[in-house]
């Protein structure tokens, strides 16, 4: 597992052309290689602006190696306190590269999924820059309420969204280790997009499904909303995942808008799907 950046406790932000807007943000990161695995093949970056959780797949250690390039990829991709979504695709398309270069002849196949949160401007106000591959996660907690950014790309979300199954049955199906796009296979990297005003007070997750399956929905929730700082409750929601079974490697990152001052135009996200 490879991990770039670190908590932190606080870091203000300045917004170019906007000296009446300042950010403030805090996060924490936390991992675990479970109690079923033999090895941790997540990676996490942690490092503003871009915030990316990815989950290996692959022989031996191949998923750690997979999970490793797109952190990577994605870190190289940080000039400036914003970016944009080319640089993750150009990173992600990298990361495929290294991927390949990396994987076995002998492997069916080596990937990873990846979600994160990048801070991105529109207009000059600041949003979140939610991207997803495969079936880790982005959360986001605000008036004591969890919403899940992200969809998965899975054959069981499918499942869902044709009515064949309903999401509570989900994570018990045959099929629920089953994704259906993913960086890496000699494929081009397909992101999905969604845009979230930064907003005071709102809390996102990033995770692996390491903690999806073994936390409902509402531990995560009651975890998030507990008042611990960052770093506190990433490591509570790892411990939370362990206690339950542990059966995956286990990644989670928390990040706070600790605050923002300003009068911006954030009043709408970017469906699912979208380009941004």
């Amino acid at each position: 597992m490879t991990q770039i950046g670190s908590s932190a406790a606080e870091q203000s932000l300045s917004v170019p052309g906007r000296p009446d807007v300042t950010l403030s943000l805090a996060w924490g990161a936390a991992t675990d290689i479970g109690r079923k695995r033999n090895h941790n093949e997540d990676s996490f970056l942690a490092k503003s602006p871009i915030f990316a959780v990815a989950d290996g797949m692959g022989g031996h250690s191949a998923g750690d190696v997979a999970s490793a390039a797109v952190v990577t990829r994605l870190a190289e991709a940080i000039s400036a306190d914003f970016t944009e979504a080319d640089s993750i695709e150009q990173g992600l398309r990298a990361a495929t590269v290294d991927i390949s270069l990396a994987a076995d002849e002998k492997e069916l196949g080596v990937g990873t999924t990846v979600t994160g949160a990048a801070l991105t401007l529109r207009a000059g106000d600041p949003y979140w820059m939610v991207f997803n591959v495969g079936d880790s996660r982005v959360y986001m907690f605000e008036h004591n309420e969890l919403t899940q950014i992200s969809v998965d790309h899975s054959v069981v979300q499918e499942l869902v969204d044709s009515g064949l199954i309903r999401a509570e049955d989900a994570e018990s199906h045959p099929d629920s280790n089953v994704i259906t796009r993913a960086v890496g296979f000699n494929a081009e990297p397909m992101p999905d997009y969604w845009m979230l005003p930064v907003r005071k007070g709102a809390r996102l997750m990033l995770c692996s499904d390491g903690l999806t399956k073994e936390l409902d929905r509402e531990r995560i929730r009651l975890h998030l909303a507990a008042g611990l700082i960052p770093a506190e409750t990433a490591q509570a929601l790892v411990d939370a995942a362990l206690a339950a079974g542990g059966r995956d490697n286990v990644t989670v990152i928390v990040i706070d808008v600790v605050d923002a001052t300003g009068v911006f135009d954030l009043d709408h996200t970017i469906p699912r799907g979208g380009r941004v």
